[in-house]
């Protein structure tokens, strides 16, 4: 089997006079193909990445889990002791039991007001029979008026405490239903602060990091763990302010590990993140890998070159021949102004100001 080799020659018409790189030598502009790139540092992110958080305060009595176990959604993986939150639960339970007591046809306080309703509904029965029987004497003049004005205010007193007390029942009701309603909504309360005890797996995936050990006291709000998902690993890349209009969606990413210096990965950017971190000065977008990655440990250090523009076959020189205001060293003419299009790390685009017959000088610095 015949191995075939390919030759790729770099710049075709590159003049350098001296090829040690010292001031004074010079070179004409090329045609060649040039990207721009814009660099960026990141790190490799789980998708889904998400911190397991004390929901209350107190030690912890169980924790699950290791660091790289692959735990699933709703697992339990720790329990914090917070004997506050189950004395409330218990608390809470025992009032709503006593406020459901309170809204049965014989709770006490209802029992003791339809006794006296009872009471009160026979009085007024007897009354009012009574309130006839004078009205008829009455009407014989086998009574005063006095006396018959005496029973028809008795009447009506029987009949005002009657309906006071069936007031009295129907507002007692009430008031026992409204405190069943509190005290249930109580007590569900006191049970999702009693479940904050128990810390769960809100997305399955890979533990990162575990933070804490097994008897450590934590406060609401700090992080036992890291999960994320282990299938899924984006580059989280910084990107300098200055450069960050450069950036637009699906481009393309190269990626070099820190852990593996010289092998190139590809990418593109699929998010840019709205928000800017005046912390670190940058703005964050996210890359997703089109090929294998060398590495999965989360928090890999990497540098990136983002590429952001693309020409052919365009006329170059050296980016070193570039001095300050876009000023060129022409020999025979001096300082010369040009058009520059896209920079490169090493070539810079020109277009206008010099074509490939003018003859540069590299300016002593």
């Amino acid at each position: 089997m015949r191995t075939i080799k390919f030759i790729i020659p770099i710049v075709a018409g590159l003049v350098l006079l001296n090829s040690c790189g010292k001031n004074g030598e010079t070179t004409k502009p090329v045609r060649k193909n040039i990207t721009e790139t814009v660099f960026a540092s990141g790190e490799l992110v789980p998708e889904n990445l998400y911190n397991l958080t004390a929901q209350s305060d107190g030690y912890l009595i169980s924790l699950n889990f290791e660091e790289g176990d692959i735990v699933k959604t709703n697992d339990l993986l720790a329990v914090i002791e917070n004997k506050t939150y189950d004395i409330n639960s218990q608390s809470a339970d025992m009032l709503l039991n006593i406020a459901k007591t309170n809204t049965l046809p014989d709770a006490p306080a209802l029992k003791q007001i339809e006794t006296n309703m009872q009471a009160a509904e026979l009085k007024l029965n007897q009354d009012k029979q009574q309130a006839e029987r004078y009205k008829k004497l009455y009407e014989s003049n086998s009574v005063s008026k006095l006396e018959y004005e005496n029973m028809l205010m008795a009447y009506e007193n029987s009949k005002a405490n009657y309906l006071s007390l069936k007031e009295n029942y129907n507002q007692q009701k009430q008031l026992a239903e409204q405190q069943l309603i509190a005290q249930k909504s109580q007590s569900e309360v006191n049970k999702v602060l009693q479940s904050n005890n128990e810390l769960r797996a809100v997305v399955g995936g890979k533990v990162y990091t575990r933070n804490k050990e097994l008897g450590d006291f934590v406060r609401r709000g700090e992080i036992i763990a890291t999960i994320g998902n282990p299938k899924d690993i984006y580059a989280k890349l910084s990107i300098d302010e200055s450069s960050m209009s450069k950036i637009n969606l699906n481009q393309k990413v190269q990626i070099e590990l820190n852990t593996h210096k010289g092998d190139v990965s590809h990418a593109r950017i699929t998010e840019i993140y709205p928000s800017f971190d005046k912390q670190t000065q940058s703005f964050y977008c996210k890359a997703v890998f089109t090929d294998s990655l060398p590495l999965l440990i989360s928090g890999t250090q990497l540098q990136a070159n983002i590429l952001t523009e693309e020409k052919e076959n365009v006329l170059v020189i050296p980016r070193s021949y570039l001095d300050y205001g876009n000023l060129v060293n022409v020999k025979g003419e001096g300082k010369v102004k040009i058009e520059t299009g896209i920079i490169s790390t090493d070539w810079v685009e020109i277009k206008g100001g010099i074509d490939e017959n003018t003859i540069l000088i590299l300016d002593k610095r």
